[in-house]
């Protein structure tokens, strides 16, 4: 039997969509350039805020200069505007990442039948530490989770698994003993490359093709069919 699960936020957790568009949409506008329909933002979320926005900025056709370093879509180059635009996104996303957020239906059953197995509970999360901490605190309550990592300077985004090790450590549990839970190909990475049961949803902003291309160990329609993996 598992003895821990770690969960992805965005998409997997929380509908996050709405806040992640509004945001953005935002900073684009005050810098002269178009909003983008809530949507596409399904595809441009997964590898932290810094790469969303130059995804955003690609969709609106901004312009781009070279750069020394391929970025995670693997383009040496990068929109003009990057900079600009992401720090105002981060000024707005301070304010309003919660946003017309909330649980998924069926994952807060899903979590308090996953505690009362005895079963640990995490998050890890390409968002902003800070950012991911005051959405799950704000959602499920303070220290609800046995832990909450979100993205830091010091630790690798996923789909490096650094983060989730340092989360199995902290909890006790070996990489065996883990199922990685996340609706993304980036999340199905991650939890391969630590070593997990890396469980795809389809509930949150990509389709079982991504996910099965990455090789997830199962797929689930509903928060419910992962008490079945345990």
């Amino acid at each position: 039997m598992k003895k821990a699960v770690i969960f992805d936020l965005d998409g997997t957790l929380a509908n996050t969509l709405t806040s992640l568009a509004y945001c953005t949409n935002r900073a684009l506008e005050d810098f002269g350039l178009q909003a983008i329909p809530q949507e596409c933002y399904k595809k441009f979320v997964g590898n932290g805020a810094r790469m969303q926005i130059t995804r955003a900025l690609r969709y609106v056709g901004a312009k781009e200069q070279p750069s020394p370093v391929r970025d995670d879509d693997g383009f040496a180059a990068v929109p003009c505007l990057l900079d600009e635009v992401y720090d105002r996104y981060m000024e707005y996303f301070a304010k309003d990442c919660l946003y017309e957020v909330k649980p998924y239906p069926g994952i807060p059953e899903l979590l308090n039948t996953l505690k009362e197995k005895k079963i640990k509970i995490a998050v890890f999360s390409n968002k902003p530490h800070a950012n991911t901490v005051d959405v799950v605190e704000t959602l499920f309550g303070k220290g609800f989770f046995d832990a909450v990592q979100g993205q830091k300077t010091n630790v690798p985004k996923k789909p490096a698994p650094d983060g989730v090790y340092a989360i199995m450590e902290r909890l006790d549990v070996s990489p065996e003993e883990t199922i990685y839970v996340g609706d993304s190909w980036v999340d199905i990475e991650t939890g391969r490359a630590a070593g997990n049961f890396a469980v795809g949803v389809l509930w949150g902003f990509r389709d079982e093709e991504e996910l099965r291309a990455h090789h997830a160990d199962a797929v689930i329609t509903a928060p419910g069919e992962l008490l079945e993996l345990l």
